[in-house]
């Protein structure tokens, strides 16, 4: 008898996964009939319409890792969006392809075929959803709303994901019968899910994007594959830390960790715990934003970034008592993180996106199926490094993480919410293997975000209330611009984490502000 896990940020999606690991289904396969449902049930979080990344570790194995995120169309050029400029919404902000469904090929490839489920059992139950209709949470209203003004007139999107031209009301049901029909076709089809990208469904979409101006072609679709690379690792005093590579913001996750690693005392109190993570942060933050990238443009690869003359000089940098300077506004970005251990004991940690609330907004005619805009990410300057042009990925904050700590445990964790994801994933590592908290307090309690928000103009420290009451003093003293948030804020993201012992113990958890579950069962 073996313990298996799910958790994810709605609980429809964790019991699917949980089903899928009952049935003896490996944590691949639970983890796309997930992502699938998650798709379906948080539709303003992500979609196959939008971007995923993979870590997969077996015990006693090195991870491996999933970029299954798009680049830029053949026809987004400098020069086509020189004078407009990168629209935020509609089929002009449809700049990169779709990559996550190729990401489920590839993860079912790489666990070889006697592993895997059919691909109808796995995308069933999302189907069904679609069709029957999934239940309006305060998450999707609050996004529905926000987004009103920028996304009514979007082609598609009215008629997908608002109530007769209005907003979403909680409690009510919302159906997408195109999406469900995409679905089934998936899994019908002879090519499967790379039917996506080069069958009926990818004729469809390619016809959409055209039709909306979107520089996406046919053939772009076609020519797209996701790609198995090996992940970046740090070591530190705790064990061996992993997260993923270029154009994600993994490189800073790991360096805000390995900082902390560097600089930590069990003797300091929460202000000190919380002063240096911050500071951490902002090191990080300062090295990805000059260097991190498309791959192929990398002046420094993103493993060399995690050496020990780089990172000592940048823990040399940080004051135990003073805050450095910060001016820089943060990314936003609306992602699901789900984490899933099967009956073998492999781990899978997951991220799914299409950026902002509802991406691009552009849902495809027929499809039911909302494109991503991670196109927006990109210079339009010639010389930035991360400027737009074809066949080029731009910067990603996605960046799933795992663990494999010296005393035998392994860790999967990680969390949406763009800017706040390195910081959040910093915030419950720490509290859970540097200071001891049990993982769901670690993750329950109040947090921070450093930079400005979407819609906000101040580049401050973000506390949630009953932080912000307990240390706001404090920290203003040492030069922190700190302002208070509503505990419990979607602003400080949708966190998880799956903690496996050698002695077979778990801890599971999810977010508290999320819809989430965190479930476990012994097969």
């Amino acid at each position: 008898m073996t313990n298996v896990a799910f958790t994810a940020p709605h609980h429809q999606a964790a019991e699917v996964g949980l089903s899928v690991l009952k049935e003896g289904g490996s944590a691949v396969d639970a983890m796309i009939a997930a992502a699938a449902t998650v798709a379906v049930v948080y539709p303003h979080m992500n979609s196959l319409g939008g971007d995923g990344f993979w870590l997969i570790q077996k015990p006693g194995k090195a991870p491996v890792a999933i970029d299954a995120c798009g680049y830029a169309g053949s026809q987004a050029t400098l020069a086509a969006y020189q004078e407009s400029g990168i629209p935020d919404r509609g089929g002009r902000a449809a700049i990169t392809l779709a990559g996550t469904v190729a990401g489920w090929h590839l993860a079912r490839q790489w666990q070889g075929s006697r592993r895997c489920l059919p691909l109808q059992r796995l995308l069933e139950p999302a189907e069904q959803l679609a069709r029957g209709g999934i239940k309006i949470t305060e998450s999707l209203v609050a996004a529905s709303t926000k987004t009103f003004e920028a996304l009514h007139g979007v082609t598609g999107f009215a008629e997908t994901y608002l109530d007769q031209g209005k907003t979403l009301t909680a409690g009510n049901t919302l159906c997408n019968a195109k999406l469900a029909d995409l679905i089934e076709h998936l899994y019908r089809s002879q090519l499967q899910l790379e039917d996506f990208y080069r069958g009926d469904i990818g004729q469809t979409l390619s016809r959409g994007l055209a039709a909306a101006d979107s520089p996406i072609t046919a053939d772009d679709l076609a020519a797209y594959q996701a790609e198995l690379v090996t992940p970046l690792m740090v070591t530190t005093g705790k064990g061996q830390l992993y997260n993923m590579v270029a154009p994600t913001q993994g490189v800073a996750s790991l360096m805000i960790l390995a900082l902390y690693d560097r600089l930590y005392d069990a003797s300091w109190s929460e202000l000190q715990r919380v002063h240096h993570l911050v500071e951490c942060t902002k090191q990080a933050f300062i090295v990805r934003d000059q260097l991190v990238c498309d791959r192929s443009r990398m002046s420094v690869a993103a493993q060399e970034l995690l050496g020990e003359p780089r990172l000592q000089a940048m823990a040399d940098a940080i004051s135990p008592n003073r805050a450095a300077p910060w001016p820089k506004p943060a990314e936003p970005g609306d992602t699901v993180w789900m984490g899933a251990l099967d009956a073998d004991g492999t781990l899978v940690s997951f991220i799914q996106s299409i950026y902002w609330e509802f991406g691009s907004g552009l849902v495809l005619p027929g499809t039911g199926l909302v494109w991503n805009n991670r196109g927006v990410s990109f210079k339009l300057d010639g010389n930035h490094h991360n400027h737009l042009a074809p066949g080029i990925k731009p910067l990603h904050t996605l960046n799933p993480a795992l663990a494999v700590l010296n005393d035998g445990r392994r860790f999967s964790y990680g969390t949406m919410g763009g800017e706040g994801q390195p910081q959040t994933q910093a915030a419950l590592f720490a509290r859970h293997i540097y200071h001891g908290l049990p993982l769901d307090e670690a993750i329950a309690r109040d947090r921070w975000l450093l930079g400005r928000t979407w819609g906000e103009t101040s580049t401050n420290l973000k506390m949630e209330q009953g932080l912000f009451d307990e240390l706001a003093e404090s920290m203003t003293a040492m030069g922190h611009e700190v302002a208070p948030v509503p505990s419990g804020s979607e602003t400080m993201g949708h966190a998880g984490g799956i903690i496996l012992a050698e002695d077979g113990s778990l801890q599971v958890a999810t977010d508290p502000r999320s819809d989430g579950a965190a479930l476990s069962a012994v097969v």
